[in-house]
């Protein structure tokens, strides 16, 4: 394990040790159990939830228990909610959360994949253990006072925005919000003249900036000194190729956070994103299909389910935000306490080619191993509704900046066999100049939707 602050293992030396433990578990059934009668108590929305299923918060005695007989609450339901309240967001926010109105301090809300709001609201005591949460996975990262941290994530409206800033205050280090909406040229310049050491951003805007430097700065952002990238909001991060490829652009280490309050190690492969939140935030896994619970076990893969034992406004109860992952309960190479976890994709872009589930994350692990001869950019084009897909799979492929028509049909021909070998998807290939495809500062939407409604 990495060196970390004050010479301690963990942040909290009380909690982290016990993370992924018998005794942790019995912490999270008794949080679990005065959650669940408070909001039977309290709450019409989610008692009416509790006795539609025949579930009694006194009847609750296990964890099993709980996973077996609460329902699960996903985006299709909050959007039926919205729709029964007149999109009347408060209406919803008023139904769905722990405590009245009045106790709220913070709002943010993201449209997700579907395009309508989805609220993060948040009490001070909300506030309070989300920090506590964000400092520990910096902690485990070195990042702390003394650290200087651009912020780069969208600040209008995102939980990843304003939130997280108030969040990493509690790491003790200097933040900078920049933010997205401030520009590739603000972002890297605010990182050159304050001399930060840590970019917190997506992977994708971190590889633009990468790619934009020599222009804005007059010399690669290798230069920078940055030291750590704090990576979320899409899978990049944890493909290999991109890891690769934006350490050895920045001379840094690169940490996945996400999907939760995970964050990866420093082990040379890729170990998935440690949770270090078990004592605030239940997390289960279930069928992404029939929302049936799937033993947590090292390899099992499924739908993550979160309830929040200590929420209030940011309330999940048995809520999925519709992330497919793979979890591993042995212990990490590392040495560092907490299950992990990595993304496979989300249930949204699931697409199905002859049978075969493919997701668009697992298309950017393969086209990112080539480049410099590609950009890294690209987008699936489809003609009708997902998730099935008429063959081929069609891709647009943005070619290197040095790369000659006259070598693109070899090159196709390499990312079609590498994509057959891993994926099991042979794809028809649109190859389009450098520059040629709209870049994100936020969210990278890796589909371009070819058929009405989109």
């Amino acid at each position: 394990m990495p060196t970390n602050l004050s010479g301690r293992t963990y942040r909290n030396m009380e909690m982290e040790p016990l993370l992924n433990t018998r005794e942790m578990r019995a912490l999270q059934l008794e949080k679990l159990r005065k959650l669940a009668a408070r909001l039977y108590e309290g709450k019409p929305f989610w008692r009416d939830r509790m006795k539609g299923a025949g579930v009694r918060p006194d009847r609750i005695r296990t964890l099993e228990d709980y996973g077996r007989s609460v329902p699960v609450f996903d985006k299709v339901q909050r959007r039926e909610l919205a729709e029964a309240c007149g999109m009347d967001m408060t209406r919803v926010v008023d139904a769905t959360i722990g405590v009245p109105m009045e106790n709220l301090v913070l709002m943010a809300a993201t449209s997700g994949t579907t395009g309508e709001p989805t609220p993060y609201p948040m009490t001070a005591r909300d506030i309070d253990w989300l920090s506590e949460n964000l400092a520990r996975m910096l902690w485990r990262i070195g990042v702390g006072p003394g650290d200087r941290i651009v912020h780069a994530f969208g600040l209008s409206m995102w939980l990843a925005g304003v939130p997280y800033l108030q969040f990493f205050q509690r790491s003790g280090a200097c933040l900078f919000p920049v933010g997205a909406e401030g520009g590739t040229e603000k972002i890297l310049k605010f990182a050159s003249l304050f001399k930060a050491n840590v970019l917190a951003c997506t992977p994708s805007l971190a590889e633009h900036l990468a790619a934009k430097a020599p222009e804005h700065l007059g010399r690669a952002v290798g230069e920078l000194g940055i030291k750590r990238l704090f990576c979320g909001g899409e899978p990049g991060a944890g493909i290999p190729e991109v890891r690769r490829n934006l350490e050895a652009a920045y001379g840094a280490k690169l940490s996945d956070s996400g999907a939760g309050f995970g964050i990866s190690c420093d082990h040379p492969e890729y170990q998935g994103m440690h949770h270090v939140a078990d004592d605030t935030v239940l997390f289960e896994l279930v069928d992404p299909e029939t929302y049936e619970p799937v033993r947590f076990e090292d390899g099992a893969r499924g739908l993550p389910v979160f309830t929040t034992l200590e929420g209030e406004g940011f309330l999940w109860f048995r809520e999925t935000i519709g992330d497919v992952c793979q979890v591993f309960t042995e212990p990490c190479p590392c040495g560092a306490t907490g299950f992990r976890y990595r993304i496979i994709g989300r249930c949204d872009d699931m697409l199905k080619v002859k049978g075969i589930i493919v997701y668009p994350a697992a298309i950017d692990g393969v086209i990112s191993g080539f480049t410099p001869r590609v950009t890294g950019e690209f987008r699936i084009v489809l003609s009708e509704p997902p998730p099935r897909v008429v063959p081929p799979l069609c891709l647009k492929i943005e070619r290197g900046e040095h790369v000659a028509e006259t070598d693109l049909p070899a090159l196709e021909r390499e990312i079609q066999e590498r994509m057959k070998s891993r994926l099991k998807v042979t794809p028809r290939i649109q190859w389009l100049p450098p520059g040629a495809l709209e870049r994100s500062m936020n969210k990278t939407r890796f589909i371009e939707k070819n058929y009405n409604g989109k």
